[in-house]
């Protein structure tokens, strides 16, 4: 009897197994062979590449083509805040910045007030927004022809020597009209942001001490057509030195009207 139930027992172990082996195997089938092959005749892959795929022999999911990107990679902005630059920055050469900004004054004033509304005011500016901006012209990541042809000529002494000029010069009277400051709805938004669409408010970055990153610009008082066409091609990507993405992110969510009363906006505070 009890030799009978062992071998009943060793009996059903077998059967057991070779079900569960039977179940792997048919899965496997299914999972490898049988689907990928029905999923390559609607993607167009053949049934090799298809199970290849499927096993990971080959890149790529068997249900569709891998996309093929053409884009050339952009530069990205260059500037290390090593502790180096930001004591050089606060020490500048003033005779090479005096004799460097010469070369700026035809389009940005020789007191750093820009005579055409397509070029910004440089008076007062942050001396470490203007060395990263005139280091990536220098590089490639912020792409204008006119400015990259200067900044190739210039050495790290006279970028730093120039953003310190400008940085200590006095702003002249910008803009006298201040149309902007009377926007209650831009005046929030600057202070306050908008949560619902994922807006931070300018001032985080942009507002007196804040605390955004040691590069950000000083706005107030900077040209109204300039402020605008800078908010307009982040929202584009066709300017892309912005570290992260930062403008890039908050100008594509802000509509076109806003950006021009936020360019306004600022054109007139003081």
């Amino acid at each position: 009897m009890a030799t009978d139930l062992a071998g009943s027992e060793q009996a059903w172990r077998r059967w057991s197994a070779a079900a569960v082996v039977l179940v792997v195997l048919v899965a496997a089938l299914l999972g490898f062979v049988v689907l990928p092959v029905l999923q390559s005749r609607s993607t167009g892959l053949d049934p090799f590449t298809a199970i290849c795929r499927a096993l990971g022999l080959q890149a790529g999911t068997p249900a569709a083509r891998q996309p093929v990107n053409q884009a050339k990679a952009q530069p990205v902005s260059q500037v290390a805040w090593t502790e180096e630059v930001i004591d050089r920055l606060h020490q500048p050469n003033v005779a090479v910045g005096d004799e460097t900004a010469n070369v700026c004054a035809g389009c940005h004033g020789e007191r750093g007030i820009s005579a055409s509304p397509q070029f910004p005011n440089m008076a007062g500016q942050s001396a470490f927004a203007i060395y990263k901006q005139l280091n990536d012209y220098k590089s490639g990541a912020r792409a204008n022809d006119l400015m990259a042809g200067i900044a190739q000529a210039l050495t790290e002494d006279q970028m730093i020597a120039v953003a310190e000029h400008f940085a200590a010069l006095t702003r002249g009277t910008l803009d006298p009209q201040a149309a902007g400051v009377d926007d209650p709805d831009i005046v929030l938004l600057a202070a306050d942001g908008d949560p619902a669409r994922g807006l931070p408010a300018c001032a985080a970055c942009h507002g007196t001490r804040a605390g955004g990153p040691i590069e950000t610009p000083t706005l107030a008082g900077q040209r109204e057509e300039y402020l605008l066409a800078q908010l307009e091609a982040y929202a584009k990507g066709e300017r892309h030195n912005d570290v992260y993405a930062r403008m890039r992110g908050v100008a594509g969510k802000l509509k076109p009207d806003e950006m021009a009363r936020i360019a306004r906006y600022y054109a007139g505070l003081r």
